[in-house]
C-alpha cells in the first residue's frame, strides 16, 4: 500500500495487514459462521472467471474500495452458510450476501484509520459476477490484497485506498 497514505493512517502495511486479516477472520466466524485460513499477502489481480465480487465504496477524508472476490462456488457456500439453507445457484441471494460480506468488512476497516477528524462513508454494496470479467480499480501500490482459504478455494480481499486532498 501507498506509503504516504499508511503515513497518514499512522500505520504500518504490516499492522494494516494484521487488523484486515482479525477483521475479515472474525466476520467469516461470527456473521458468515465460517473458520478461515489465515491471511496471505498476494497480488492483485484484474481478471476473473467463475467468480463472483462485491464491492463497497469508500468517500470521505479517504476515497477508495474495498473488494471481496471469491469462487462462485464458494460464495454459494458462504451464502448457504448465511442464511441456513442450500444454495444451489449463483443468483440473487448470493449477490445480497456477498454485498453484506463486503459491508461488514469496509465498515470494520475504515474503524482503523477513521480517527482524529477523519472520516469515510460507504457505498451501497455493488456485485458483479460472471464467466468471465476484467475488473481495475486504482492502482496496484495504493492496493493491500489478501488472501485466504476456506475448505479447497482460496477467495480474495483487496482494500484500495487514495487520500481525497
Amino acid at each position: 500500500m501507498n506509503t504516504d497514505i499508511l503515513n497518514q493512517f499512522n500505520t504500518t502495511e504490516m499492522l494494516l495487514t494484521e487488523h484486515l486479516d482479525k477483521d475479515i477472520r472474525e466476520i467469516f466466524f461470527t456473521m458468515v459462521g465460517v473458520e478461515i485460513a489465515p491471511a496471505q499477502t498476494a497480488a492483485t489481480l484484474t481478471s476473473f472467471n467463475d467468480c463472483v465480487t462485491g464491492m463497497v465504496g469508500l468517500a470521505g477524508s479517504y476515497n477508495g474500495m474495498l473488494i471481496i472476490t471469491t469462487p462462485q462456488k464458494l460464495a454459494m457456500t458462504f451464502t448457504s452458510q448465511m442464511l441456513g439453507m442450500e444454495v444451489t445457484e449463483c443468483d440473487k441471494d448470493v449477490h445480497d450476501a456477498l454485498g453484506e460480506i463486503a459491508n461488514m468488512i469496509a465498515g470494520s476497516f475504515k474503524h482503523h484509520f477513521v480517527t482524529n477528524g477523519h472520516e469515510a462513508q460507504l457505498s451501497t454494496p455493488s456485485v458483479i459476477s460472471g464467466e468471465r470479467y476484467v475488473m481495475t480499480i486504482g492502482s496496484p501500490a495504493d492496493s493491500l490484497t489478501l488472501m485466504f482459504r476456506s475448505g479447497d478455494e482460496n477467495f480474495l480481499v483487496s482494500v484500495y485506498v487514495e487520500s481525497a486532498t
